[in-house]
């Protein structure tokens, strides 16, 4: 009878519909509970990385306790080295941290300058001071190298030397510097920088050798322009 079909259709139907919901409830709950792993997993990770900025930029990598350090986060040396590996990686984290910050200001200088070059020059002269911090100083520019190795081969300066090369790129394009090789030119301006920032780090007077540093560099960089105008500050 087609009444008995379409009742037997309409019954698979809602079965197929309650299994469905259950489904997706189920799924719905497995996101929700990946989620929280997940927020639970960056907030242990932030503790750990604000108590060893704050001890690295206090005290010194070396001088910085594990135990006290992950005490200070209300954890364990285990969530340490669960999710850094050790103290070093941990190091790493922060470092990583600063210069995302570092980055973050720097682009702001770049966007806020009235010219390509302009913002160009205002980026290098940032950077240069910047290294008069007290935390970018010790964490980044004494305790980073000596402990993860030379700074010139870490993947942020990479990133730098391709941002750097961009925007040259971009002046040679306006006319505005001499046809340089964009990336030789790149290696050489960062090069210069970060040589320079790590002298400033360890300089008696860090703030005085800023200031030295910033006008050797403006008068190397005039170089680059076409029309040999000085560079402005």
């Amino acid at each position: 009878d087609i009444r008995d079909v379409c009742h037997l259709s309409s019954t698979h139907t809602q079965r197929m519909s309650i299994i469905y919901i259950h489904f997706l409830c189920e799924k719905s709950e497995d996101d929700l509970m990946a989620q929280k792993r997940a927020e639970m997993i960056e907030e242990t990770r932030a503790k750990l990385i604000s108590a060893a900025r704050a001890a690295f930029a206090t005290v010194g990598y070396a001088d910085s306790s594990m135990d006290e350090l992950t005490a200070q986060a209300g954890l364990t040396r285990g969530a340490l080295y669960h999710h850094f590996g050790g103290k070093k990686g941990l190091l790493e984290a922060v470092i990583a941290q600063i210069d995302a910050e570092i980055s973050g200001r720097l682009a702001v200088i770049v966007e806020e300058a009235e010219s390509t070059w302009d913002g160009f020059v205002q980026e290098c002269i940032g950077y240069i001071k910047m290294a008069v911090e007290p935390e970018v100083q010790r964490i980044v520019l004494l305790d980073g190298p000596a402990v993860l190795g030379d700074p010139s081969q870490w993947l942020c300066q990479n990133v730098c030397i391709v941002n750097t090369r961009r925007s040259l790129q971009k002046l040679i394009e306006e006319a505005v510097i001499r046809p340089v090789d964009p990336l030789a030119t790149a290696r050489l301006i960062n090069g210069a920088l970060l040589g320079a920032s790590l002298w400033i780090a360890s300089a008696d007077d860090p703030r005085a050798a800023s200031e030295k540093a910033v006008q050797g560099f403006l008068v190397l960089v005039a170089g680059l322009r076409r029309d040999t105008s000085p560079a402005q500050p």
